[in-house]
């Protein structure tokens, strides 16, 4: 009798933008069991909002526009032989239609976290107009809490500045609450783009590339302007209850 392959095991990172979700991308890409899907549903959010983002058609032509069609042929696929773990990173507030949430079932949950205030910097660099459902605070919030009522168990929260001060420690406790083994190759890569890479990584993954590692944390002066600054504020909420729940690092 053939021995049936193992279901790969598939990972849901949820995060918002300008939130080291790439460096945490090429983090698990590092690990040779592990293959990556970098924001399978930005096509998709361009098409359903009608936002222009950079390098609008770009991206429309990279991509499926079709949530379904997204999740059955880039998000349930066979990996290739050797990997058994799929990393999908997602960006919350790409998650803008009612979706047949079956599917969530299949994955194992967990979510990237920063200050809002340090998103919204980081973002008006690349984008001048900021609104809140822009950088997706709500949505993570919601998503989690989805989770959780499907799952009955509350997923992984993990914080960008933990990450920074303490990779090693905070992935091993990552891995351990997605059950699945540390690798410390985890914590290093190579420089350089990915044949993995969206296509948007020309205009948003500049510093990532330069990477070979998670940077140290640094606290950095924050000025913001009165429109970004009330973003930050209408987003803090939704930052603050998931922060209670973090993996703390020790």
């Amino acid at each position: 009798m053939t021995k049936q392959k193992p279901a790969p095991i598939r990972i849901a990172m949820w995060s918002g933008p300008r939130n080291i979700s790439t460096a945490m991308m090429r983090s698990w890409e590092s690990r040779a069991d592990t293959a990556v899907v970098d924001e399978p549903f930005y096509a998709a959010y361009l098409t359903a909002t009608g936002i222009m983002h950079p390098m609008q058609s770009e991206v429309l032509a990279s991509q499926s526009s079709d949530y379904s069609e997204v999740i059955k042929n880039e998000l349930q696929n066979e990996l290739v032989a050797g990997q058994s773990i799929q990393y999908q990173k997602h960006m919350t507030q790409h998650m803008v239609t009612d979706l047949d949430y079956d599917w969530f079932s299949s994955l194992r949950h967990a979510f990237l976290i920063r200050s809002p205030e340090q998103v919204v910097a980081s973002y008006g660099v690349k984008r001048e107009s900021i609104t809140a459902d822009d950088i997706g605070f709500a949505k993570q919030k919601e998503i989690y809490d989805k989770v959780v009522a499907l799952s009955g168990q509350k997923p992984p929260v993990i914080d960008a500045r933990d990450v920074l001060t303490n990779p090693a420690n905070v992935l091993q406790k990552l891995c351990d609450a997605l059950n699945v083994a540390f690798d410390h190759n985890m914590l290093s890569w190579s420089a350089g783009p990915r044949d993995s890479d969206g296509v948007w990584a020309a205009h948003w993954y500049h510093n990532v590339e330069e990477s070979t590692g998670f940077a140290s944390y640094q606290a950095k002066q924050i000025d913001l302007s009165k429109q970004q600054q009330r973003v930050a504020d209408q987003s803090r909420p939704y930052y603050q209850e998931m922060y209670k729940e973090r993996i703390v690092a020790s």
